[in-house]
């Protein structure tokens, strides 16, 4: 009996070691080769892409049957610039989103990087800045929040930078991390660049939606972004409403009455108030 007990703990022990090892096992043994990909988008498009100090094509690109590991990419346009450093994880791609500038301060973006695990990881520059996941806050970062698989929309916020909004989707049994960087306001820039100067209005262009026509001459607006969320308004063709969030085929809106739903994306257009 305690030899069948002390095999079956070996053969436990074994496994244990198989799957914690699986991927370097199968490269060794097999000659199979783990490998990873990126994704690469900018604003403006067209930028000149580097990874590793190789120029590898202009975005959005992207490139798979990459080695795992760190590499350095940098995204060039004219005098507008961005480089970082990002990690390649197995069997996933690594997505790369920046607005690219002449200035660290103007410039903006994203890094979504997936390891094995569960759950939403973010952290932000600056640090301290709220988190929106799916309308709801999770805090401040830097952050790990315990979050179902699938597509969630996500906001990042902090006073004096502006607002992050993107949606990210989660597979089963994966860890996201999402890094994002903050652009000052133009308010916080024009002080920065001219401290002595007296104060002046500055005219900033905020993201919103404008309401179209419709067959019902009006456009629900849920708490859910899914035709069974319940109906929380109803917006008229013409009116514009500020766009907080955008999911695959609904946008997130701030109401008038501060209240925030979510409606068709079919039914209204991109603007800025």
């Amino acid at each position: 009996m305690k030899k069948i007990i002390a095999w079956f703990l070996i053969i436990i022990s074994l496994s244990a070691l198989l799957l914690r090892f699986s991927d370097k096992i199968t490269e060794v043994v097999l000659g199979v080769k783990k490998t990873s990909g990126i994704s690469v988008l900018s604003e403006p498009s067209d930028a000149t892409v580097y990874l590793n100090e190789k120029q590898v094509g202009q975005t959005p690109w992207g490139e798979k049957g990459l080695d795992i590991g760190d590499y350095l990419v940098k995204i060039e346009k004219g005098k507008a610039s961005w480089q970082g450093r990002v990690k390649l994880t197995g069997g996933t791609v690594t997505v790369v989103t920046r607005d690219i500038a002449t200035d660290s301060a103007s410039a903006a973006g994203e890094v979504l990087t997936l390891d094995k695990g569960k759950g939403l990881t973010v952290i932000s520059n600056p640090p301290d800045a709220l988190v929106e996941i799916d309308g709801q806050p999770y805090g401040k970062t830097p952050v790990a929040v315990n979050i179902n698989s699938g597509e969630h929309a996500i906001l990042i916020s902090h006073q004096n930078y502006l607002p992050r909004s993107f949606s990210a989707d989660l597979p089963e049994n994966f860890n996201l991390t999402v890094s994002v960087d903050l652009a000052s306001t133009e308010a916080d820039l024009a002080a920065a660049s001219s401290p002595s100067s007296s104060p002046s209005p500055v005219i900033t262009q905020t993201p919103a939606v404008l309401v179209k026509q419709t067959p019902t001459g009006f456009l629900r607006v849920r708490d859910k972004p899914s035709l069974n969320g319940k109906e929380i308004a109803q917006v008229k063709p013409g009116e514009s409403f500020p766009l907080l969030a955008e999911l695959k085929s609904w946008d997130k809106i701030r109401l008038s009455d501060g209240r925030e739903g979510y409606v068709s994306s079919a039914y209204v257009e991109k603007k800025s108030l």
